[in-house]
């Protein structure tokens, strides 16, 4: 975890730094906004910003949008000041937390940003099979490949892997390559100098150098484009990376490590993934099993995850009844690990009395998991479809499929990684179809801004 405070605030800041070294994170200061950008561009990077109130934070939020530079703002005051507070988030920072600081909020922010909290929790032998590979390879330099449904927990693997390296000590650096943009993800990865487009108003190291010495996790690879493939290849190959822009090359010293939910030799057949690549990469395959068929780690995270949240959200911690267990181990947990927790977190708001029973175990809509459907319910759902399929004559398949897109991405909230997942194709398919309504002048819901509110500052 990686945290640059901006600002003096007359020694309260020194207090937070204490506080948030304390808790694992490495820490960089700066006076101003000018001096913070200086810090992003030149590779030492940061996962949060902790920015006094006073600094003009619309101004520092414009420069991070100018240079594409992504991380999190929060605000803080010696005030206790709600105006201060209202204006920090308006001008775009993520929260507003009162200085001086206090310490389970500040660690709170950090556990947040650096979602470190998610603690790698199995006891079925399946996983323990992948772990025990992870332990064994975890000290050699080789790169990683991590594979498995969306939702089983590869990122917290790499961090695993990352955590019990001979590389520990250093940055462990992420970028989804299925959530930037083709363009973008060039510059994301390798940097670029000073006038190498529009924009580029100064020298940004990459995430290749930001990651020097440590790891690099190129989340969900197979959704990187071609030409950037052979650039990565490159660099895998000769340990040198090319900024965007730059007449030399640049050595990097960085371990990789890389994900896929889609299985990548049939994306090498579809002809979207280099092969030579995939046998870079793929010198370890760490495969993930589905949630399903690890059924020992089902109540294992499921009781992890009632102390998490009750913890979170200041409740009694209840223990799970037989029922409730019965319930949970023969779900089938489409959405794997990230299902179940959600689950979980609403059963602990849910429940009532001693225990948390089955009618707590509820799906998003509220239905009860250990229920079918009833019978209205079904008829209703097959008179609906009915009538849909009785919509869909004369119409071209081009429109449906036009149709469908739009309304899956309204339905995401304009989530273009969700959508795509939904609709089973990749994430650049969905953005071209995307640019081609767009271009005929259809609304295209816009890409959401996604959620930073895991805690609450209070007064």
């Amino acid at each position: 975890m990686r945290l640059l405070i901006v600002g003096t605030l007359k020694g309260q800041l020194t207090t937070a730094t204490k506080i948030a070294m304390d808790n694992g994170a490495s820490v960089t200061h700066s006076e101003n906004n000018e001096q913070a950008m200086r810090v992003l561009r030149g590779g030492k990077g940061a996962d949060l910003l902790l920015v006094d109130v006073a600094l003009d934070i619309r101004d520092l939020v414009m420069r991070l949008e100018a240079e594409h530079i992504h991380v999190p703002i929060v605000a803080c005051g010696i005030a206790n000041d709600a105006r201060a507070a209202v204006a920090a988030i308006h001008a775009g920072a993520k929260e507003y937390i009162p200085l001086p600081p206090d310490p389970e909020l500040i660690a709170a922010v950090l556990a947040a940003v650096a979602n470190d909290s998610r603690e790698l929790i199995y006891r079925d032998e399946a996983m323990a099979k992948v772990i025990k590979l992870a332990q064994q390879i975890a000290g050699s330099d080789a790169s990683v490949m991590i594979t498995g449904e969306s939702g089983t927990g590869k990122e917290v693997l790499a961090r695993y892997v990352h955590s019990r390296s001979n590389r520990a000590k250093k940055p462990f650096i992420s970028i989804n390559c299925a959530a930037i943009p083709e363009h973008l993800l060039e510059s994301e990865l390798f940097g670029h100098e000073k006038g190498a487009f529009t924009g580029a108003v100064a020298r940004r190291i990459g995430k290749f150098e930001e990651a020097t010495g440590g790891t690099l996790l190129l989340d969900e690879i197979s959704e990187m484009d071609v030409r950037l493939q052979s650039k990565l290849l490159r660099a895998i190959q000769e340990r040198v990376i090319d900024r965007v822009g730059g007449t030399r090359p640049v050595p990097i010293d960085i371990r990789i490590i890389a994900t896929s939910n889609r299985n990548l030799a049939d994306v090498v057949r579809e002809g979207s993934f280099r092969e030579d690549l995939l046998f870079r990469l793929n010198v370890v395959n760490l495969k993930i099993p589905p949630l399903r068929d690890r059924p020992a780690d089902i109540l294992e995270l499921a009781q992890h995850f009632a102390k998490k949240y009750a913890d979170a959200n200041g409740v009694a911690l209840r223990p799970i009844s037989a029922e409730a267990c019965r319930v949970l181990s023969t779900n089938r947990w489409q959405g794997n690990v990230r299902e179940l927790e959600n689950t979980i977190h609403r059963a602990v708001l849910m429940a009532q009395g001693d225990e948390i029973g089955p009618e707590a175990i509820i799906s998003p809509d509220g239905d009860r998991l250990d229920l079918p459907k009833t019978a209205p319910a079904v008829a209703h759902a097959t008179l609906a479809a009915e009538q849909v399929t009785r919509a869909l004559v004369g119409r071209t398949v081009a429109d449906v499929e036009r149709d469908l897109i739009l309304e899956t991405l309204k339905h995401c909230l304009g989530n273009r990684t969700h959508a795509a997942n939904i609709l089973g194709i990749s994430i650049r398919t969905l953005r071209n179809k995307l640019n081609e309504y767009a271009d005929g002048g259809l609304p295209v819901t816009p890409a959401g801004s996604g959620e930073f509110r895991a805690f609450v500052a209070t007064a």
